[in-house]
């Protein structure tokens, strides 16, 4: 990794520490870097998905999802990488069983793509149902809980309980960040506890993650990488995080 990478990375973790962080704040832990040099770094990482620019600063997108064009941002950016992803999510898929399928962009690019077959299909992220009412086979359920309007998803105590009188054959997860000294992440509790309790039903837990994601490490604990079975990605994840997947028998595609 060449210190440019490094730096990033830096920053990244920085700005995901405190949630929102001043430029003065960013100069002041950086301070042998150039100004010209730091504003490059959080527009490439903006652009990245990483971070969220800000006017005289940067946030977090993984702590603070309240961002108006969070979702829409999300969704316009890595769009190869999450057809891919999708496709590859596919070839998982059984007839006449019933998923979970989590809320965000990746989710709604799978759901998009999905076949017109049978299965019960719960989900928690309102652009996934509506991609899927376009199919008449599959039957789709939305838990009842609160509405988050910013990643137009359905969390809370409600879609909980809802969720833990149903027995899933597979999961299939969003995810928001992964680090090796946390697991799985997010950064809503609420949400972690959702993604939980699909956890606990399923027979089967399929995460599906972009490799921008490695290294991201939010608020809030999902699970560990040995609670999952299968990771689908882009095919450009990091040679140590393949490492531990064979360490832990987890499968990737």
């Amino acid at each position: 990794m060449d210190a440019m990478e490094k730096r990033r990375r830096a920053i990244v973790e920085l700005v995901n520490d405190k949630g929102t962080i001043s430029f003065a704040q960013l100069k002041d832990a950086f301070p042998n870097v150039s100004e010209m040099t730091l504003r490059t770094d959080l527009k490439f990482l903006d652009e990245e998905n990483r971070i969220l620019r800000i006017h005289g600063g940067a946030k977090s997108v993984q702590v603070l999802i309240g961002t108006d064009d969070f979702l829409k941002r999300k969704a316009v950016r890595n769009i190869p990488e999450k057809q891919i992803i999708a496709e590859k999510a596919l070839t998982l898929l059984h007839p006449d069983t019933t998923i979970f399928l989590d809320s965000g962009s990746t989710t709604t690019m799978f759901a998009h793509q999905f076949p017109d077959q049978s299965n019960l299909i719960y989900t928690t992220g309102l652009s996934c149902a509506s991609e899927l009412s376009e199919l008449s086979k599959p039957t789709v359920m939305i838990p009842g809980g609160m509405l988050n309007r910013y990643s137009q998803s359905v969390f809370g105590f409600s879609a909980i309980k809802e969720l833990e009188r149903v027995n899933f054959y597979q999961a299939f997860l969003g995810i928001t960040g992964y680090h090796p000294k946390t697991g799985f992440t997010c950064g809503i509790n609420d949400e972690a506890l959702l993604k939980q309790a699909a956890i606990r039903q399923s027979e089967q837990v399929i995460a599906l993650m972009d490799s921008s994601k490695i290294d991201v490490k939010c608020t809030f604990d999902v699970c560990r990488l040995m609670d999952v079975d299968v990771v689908v990605s882009d095919g450009k994840l990091p040679e140590s995080f393949l490492e531990s997947c064979q360490r832990y028998g987890v499968k990737v595609l």
